[in-house]
């Protein structure tokens, strides 16, 4: 419809619309087999699959039926030899019993009742008290294996453990400022490589 008087070849519109939610699902993953049990122990899991497949009947004429036979003996003996992969926590001082109460905790999430309010904020209180002991723990086992590692002049593993921490170069290099020769604060990396490069020239000349 023609709207404002305006010198424009556009005609301003109305329009009704309505917006909906859209219902999101989240599909519950699927536990990984052991890789790396399975490379370890491969000789007797082969072992096993060649006489376990030796021993099935094979039914002329219905593949269908030999498929299901194959994959149900391939699966059960993978499963009993082998197993499936824990789940791991992505930080490395969650331990399984955290990850045992954040599944707890996970069920009176959403149950509208004061007892499951109650439970929820008892839990959430353990957790929090929990992993930050679990992570200053981890962290001081760290620092303590890095002095180690320089007292013995390891400066490989030592370099490996700082890593652990997090420590990224670029972010450790602009982060940390230092002065230069009139006493202003520098924290670009450029200029901090170049005021440690004369400093060093000068040092040593």
């Amino acid at each position: 419809m023609p709207g404002a008087d305006i010198d424009s070849d556009h005609n301003l519109l109305v329009a009704k619309f309505r917006t909906r939610l859209k219902i999101i699902k989240f599909q519950k993953s699927r536990p990984r087999w052991d890789l790396e049990k399975l490379y370890a122990q491969r000789q007797s899991v082969q072992d096993t699959l060649e006489e376990k497949l030796c021993s099935i009947e094979c039914e002329s004429g219905n593949a269908e039926v030999q498929w299901n036979n194959i994959k149900e003996c391939m699966l059960n003996t993978i499963n009993d030899l082998v197993g499936k992969v824990e789940k791991r926590a992505r930080k490395p001082w969650i331990t399984q019993e955290i990850i045992s109460k954040m599944g707890e905790r996970r069920k009176w999430k959403n149950v509208n009742n004061e007892e499951s309010r109650r439970n929820y904020r008892r839990l959430r209180n353990e957790l929090k008290r929990a992993t930050e002991m679990a992570k200053k723990e981890y962290l001081e086992n760290i620092c303590n294996e890095i002095i180690e590692f320089q007292r013995t002049g390891r400066y490989d593993l030592m370099y490996v453990k700082t890593k652990e921490l997090g420590w990224n170069e670029t972010q450790g290099i602009q982060s940390i400022g230092i002065e230069d020769s009139q006493g202003n604060r520098i924290v670009e990396q450029r200029q901090v490589l170049k005021i440690w490069e004369n400093y060093i020239t000068e040092l040593y000349d």
